[in-house]
């Protein structure tokens, strides 16, 4: 855990009803003082469109070598690699070369949709790798609190994040399918 970071806690009961997901489950997320209310959310939704019971969050933005996000096999392998934001070619071909998928999550489009247009090109290569922007309606931030309690609703593609006060929908589009 990175130095000063804020330890936040959250329970978030999923209910993904496009791939009959569902499960709670007792999160606790280092938040690291470089880090936005903003990325953190989105790294809570991230896990919640992945979820299964192998996926953790990582050191993230204190290590270089590991992403956001991960699922590991029992031998230590990694079966998926989640990184969020733009990272370099470098960093994205060494996740494709440890990884047996990895996923990019973007969501700020201004600077998203620049660098998928510079990048594009370049990640086709990449086989295993997906590319997925995440269109927020609303303000995902409102529902950032030390101790959470989220319910997740997922169906035709669209994430709900609710909690008691605040409703937001997140719609990912899929820029780059892997796999």
């Amino acid at each position: 855990m990175a130095k000063g970071a804020t330890i936040y806690k959250c329970n978030l009961n999923i209910a993904n009803m496009d791939s009959h997901y569902y499960e709670e489950h007792s999160l606790t997320m280092a938040k690291h003082p470089s880090e936005s209310d903003l990325r953190l959310m989105i790294r809570l939704t991230t896990f919640a469109l992945n979820a299964s019971d192998t996926l953790e969050f990582t050191k993230g933005i204190s290590q270089d070598d590991e992403p956001d996000v991960w699922a590991k096999d029992l031998s230590g392998d990694i079966d998926l690699w989640i990184d969020i934001g733009q990272p370099d070619e470098k960093r994205i071909r060494k996740a494709c070369g440890r990884s047996q998928e990895v996923i990019i999550y973007n969501y700020l489009e201004g600077s998203a949709l620049s660098w998928w247009k510079q990048a594009e090109k370049t990640l086709n290569r990449f086989k295993n790798l997906s590319v997925v922007f995440l269109k927020i309606e609303g303000d995902l931030e409102t529902l950032t609190k030390r101790g959470m309690d989220i319910q997740c609703n997922i169906s035709d593609g669209e994430l709900t994040l609710i909690d008691e006060e605040n409703s937001v929908a997140v719609r990912p589009e899929v820029w780059k399918e892997g796999i």
